[in-house]
């Protein structure tokens, strides 16, 4: 016997990151007040991409952290709950005070999940001893402090075999370390290596002609399609399996900054609204789930074919509310997403490369010169325009 829901609402949003509070603004502006729920246990919301900036020593911390409550929509009804399951047959999600809420239409926007655990030895490590991470709050600090004290020994990059937030963040924070540690006087006995998972320096082939020249020009050794498996703390070891030939790479490291393997969050994976990888399973340009026409996605925990980032959800975000309204008219979905994402790859201290693509890799550029030169202009673009844009822009359902 099916349990009825405990409260029902036309629309419920789970999650409220990035994809989560942008949709729930924009229904708000269209719905009325006490239509739309949100479930998010956080009281801190964050803006995860200046944390490149934090941990190279541009801003404090404390610029990324804001509280949100100030940012759920007027009107939204926020469940400070997390979900632990979803049953789409029923039209529920279950949260993990063991409500049930019901719903006519979901939007998951749940993020993605670090999975820091795949990595053996890492426990007990992270933020200490020169293992370092930009890819939380709590550890962005340790980088920073790691890059002011070094003077010998590998400085460490890695990039994991799944998809991440933000691909080309395990990049940036290498740039930024190189001149820091020429700046200091010791790059010379402080090697710079970048060993990725990935074929080659960046996915689309316009930007990656320009990152090879610039890890050309600043020296940085490449180690491609090897994976960080474990971190020997007592010995200053990381041990990397190689991805072609199943072999065994150790290097010694006086910093190493870990990128951890990602994932869908397992809520998600267990739930009937998982592909075969685990991604609520959506439609790539209606963003509509393929089996669960009530369901709907964005963001990292989506199936979108496409690089998981902030800039992609300000796309995405219009299309899925558009078309989630027409639905709700009993009108077929038209707003169509092509796959636009955005990385602003810092390569130095006031250098900065715009890169904007589609699904295909074509590029998609907003400016009127050539994005794959470093500028100083699109440095502070990131450094103080995307940041306003973002909190008071985009999660405002703006823009």
């Amino acid at each position: 016997m099916t349990t009825a829901p405990t409260r029902s609402f036309p629309i419920v949003i789970v999650g409220g990151g990035t994809g989560g509070l942008s949709v729930a603004a924009r229904l708000a502006a269209a719905l009325p007040p006490g239509s739309i729920a949100l479930i998010e246990p956080s009281d801190k919301h964050y803006y995860q991409p200046i944390w490149t900036l934090v941990g190279g020593g541009v801003f404090d911390k404390t610029v990324s952290e804001r509280d949100e409550a100030d940012y759920v929509p007027d009107g939204v009804v926020w469940i400070q709950d997390r979900v632990q399951a979803f049953e789409p047959d029923a039209k529920v999600v279950v949260t993990g005070s063991g409500e049930r809420v019901g719903y006519d239409q979901l939007v998951v926007a749940l993020g993605i999940q670090l999975d820091w655990h795949k990595i053996d030895g890492l426990d007990g490590t992270l933020g200490r001893d020169g293992v370092v991470s930009n890819y939380r709050f709590d550890l962005v600090d340790s980088t920073w402090q790691t890059l002011r004290t070094i003077t010998e020994g590998n400085a460490i990059f890695t990039f994991p075999s799944t998809p991440v937030k933000c691909a080309g963040a395990p990049q940036k924070i290498m740039y930024l370390a190189d001149e820091q540690l020429r700046r200091r006087g010791v790059r010379d006995r402080v090697p710079v290596i970048f060993a990725s998972a990935g074929k080659g320096i960046f996915g689309v082939e316009r930007y990656a002609r320009s990152l090879r020249k610039i890890v050309a020009r600043k020296g940085i050794e490449t180690h491609f399609r090897h994976e960080l498996v474990a971190v020997r703390p007592k010995s200053r070891e990381a041990v990397f399996r190689g991805l072609d030939d199943g072999g065994e790479l150790i290097l010694p490291y006086s910093m190493l900054h870990v990128v951890p393997p990602q994932s869908a969050p397992d809520v998600i994976k267990q739930s009937p609204l998982a592909d075969g990888a685990g991604w609520v399973e959506v439609d790539k340009h209606h963003l509509q789930h393929v089996r669960y026409p009530d369901v709907w996605s964005l963001g990292d925990c989506s199936s979108l074919p496409t690089s998981r980032t902030g800039a992609a959800v300000r796309k995405q975000a219009p299309v899925l509310v558009e078309n989630l309204l027409a639905y709700r008219d009993g009108r077929a979905p038209t707003a169509s997403y092509d796959g636009y994402s955005s990385c602003p790859l810092v390569t130095g201290y006031g250098k900065l490369i715009l890169a904007e693509f589609d699904y295909d890799g074509r590029p998609q550029e907003s400016f009127p010169f050539d994005q794959s030169q470093e500028r100083y202009s699109m440095w502070a673009l990131k450094a103080f325009g995307l940041p306003e844009m973002y909190w008071n822009g985009m999660l405002r359902g703006r823009m």
